[in-house]
């Protein structure tokens, strides 16, 4: 068999040295380092020392006392050791106190004039301010379009989502196309072409590239409900045309707002589905911008239709149709008017039946209309010729209230000048 071939020899390596360092060389090290930095230290003194006496030379003064270099391992500088006082031995208060000040300038006033030319003194009105410019700057900075600011602007701009009106400020201002007013618009061009001016309000704030959000929409929201409270405060009686119903009542539009008219405030609540499309006269039973709710009446009318025809002073005539301890209530077709114990005569009454009894007929004076709270005040007293005479002869006083109601109209009269 052949040899087999022996393994290949490779030169045989030292082992590595570990060097170890005692405690003993490493204190030694860092003292060495510690003595280098401390000549450093003490040479850049020196230096520092060096450039302050020729300072001090230059302005005339004397020079500093050296500081005593610190030697190695020496022990903490004592006060008199940091504070060396020797040096100020022999010195007086001028010394202390250096050159007057005075003397200098009128020596250098009296020398001849220096090469250097001197720098001229200037004020604060000497600089170069352009008062203009600075308002001119501050205009620019300007924030304008507060959020609820109702601003004037013309279009520069449109596209597809909506239009860009110029309202003043570093950048226009953005309508969005679902903001560009009551109502679907479907042709912004036509509806708002260049240069057309429009009223906005501004719904958020400038941005980070001066551009502010604006609406026309709502702005007309704000102008409606204001004009709804207006309306709602005279007790007008509206009409309206009802476009919508549901299971509560039918729907309506009120200078451009959404109003609801509850089954039970409608004539003919039971079949309200056929009076989609039909005109209605209603009032209103609530107004409220904060929770956008409209409510309306179309009973409510009814009864403020009558309202419009009466009037303090006026002589009506109804019927007594339910008695109550502090008086009755008369119905004067429609609505009811009261007729309260202190105003029912002036004489002394131990039962309201001993004048009136429920279903009589009933002439009287109205003293107070509110038709906000549909309320209405009467009186008989007014007509009596004497207090208490309704007690006596009740027939007489109503056959005469048309004659007597004339009289009794100036007392009202006077009675208002004075509460006046």
């Amino acid at each position: 068999m052949p040899p087999r071939p022996s393994a290949p020899q490779f030169p045989l390596r030292k082992p590595p040295m570990v060097v170890q360092l005692t405690k003993k060389e490493e204190q030694l090290r860092l003292e060495r380092e510690a003595a280098e930095a401390r000549a450093a230290a003490q040479a850049a003194n020196a230096r520092a020392a060096e450039l302050e006496n020729a300072a001090r030379a230059a302005r005339g003064e004397g020079p500093v006392a050296p500081q005593r270099p610190v030697a190695p391992n020496a022990a903490p500088l004592g006060d008199d050791d940091r504070f060396d006082m020797g040096a100020f031995e022999g010195l007086t208060m001028a010394d202390l106190l250096g050159p007057d000040d005075r003397q200098q300038r009128r020596s250098a006033a009296a020398a001849p004039v220096a090469a250097t030319p001197a720098v001229p003194s200037r004020t604060v009105d000497d600089f170069d301010f352009d008062a203009d410019a600075f308002l001119a700057a501050l205009d620019e900075q300007e924030f304008v379009g507060t959020t609820g600011e109702v601003a004037t602007g013309t279009v520069v701009g449109l596209e597809s989502d909506g239009v860009y009106v110029d309202i003043g400020g570093k950048a226009p201002g953005f309508m969005p196309k679902k903001e560009c007013g009551l109502g679907v618009i479907t042709n912004l061009k036509e509806r708002f072409p260049k240069g057309l001016q429009v009223e906005v309000l501004v719904t958020r704030e400038q941005n980070a590239d001066g551009m502010v959000t604006v609406s026309a929409r709502a702005l007309a929201l704000r102008q409606s409900w204001e004009k709804v409270r207006a309306l709602e405060k005279e007790g007008k009686v509206l009409q309206v045309k009802v476009n919508g119903f549901n299971r509560g009542g039918v729907t309506c539009d009120v200078e451009g707002l959404r109003g609801f008219i509850p089954r039970s405030q409608l004539q003919e609540g039971e079949n309200h589905e056929a009076l989609v499309g039909k005109t209605l006269g209603v009032a209103f039973l609530e107004v409220n911008p904060e929770t956008r709710k409209l409510v309306l009446s179309e009973k409510k009318a009814a009864t403020a239709a009558l309202f419009q025809n009466l009037e303090v002073g006026q002589l009506v005539e109804g019927q007594v149709v339910s008695i109550k301890p502090y008086g009755l209530f008369v119905d004067l077709g429609g609505i009811s008017g009261l007729l309260h114990q202190s105003a029912l005569t002036g004489g002394q009454l131990r039962d309201l039946r001993e004048v009136f009894g429920q279903g009589d007929r009933v002439k009287a004076l109205i003293t107070e209309l509110d038709p906000g709270r549909g309320r209405i005040a009467l009186n008989t007293a007014l007509l009596e010729g004497q207090p208490g005479e309704l007690l006596i002869d009740r027939d007489r006083v109503m056959a005469e209230a048309a004659d007597r109601a004339n009289r009794a109209r100036s007392v009202l009269r006077q009675q208002e000048q004075t509460a006046g």
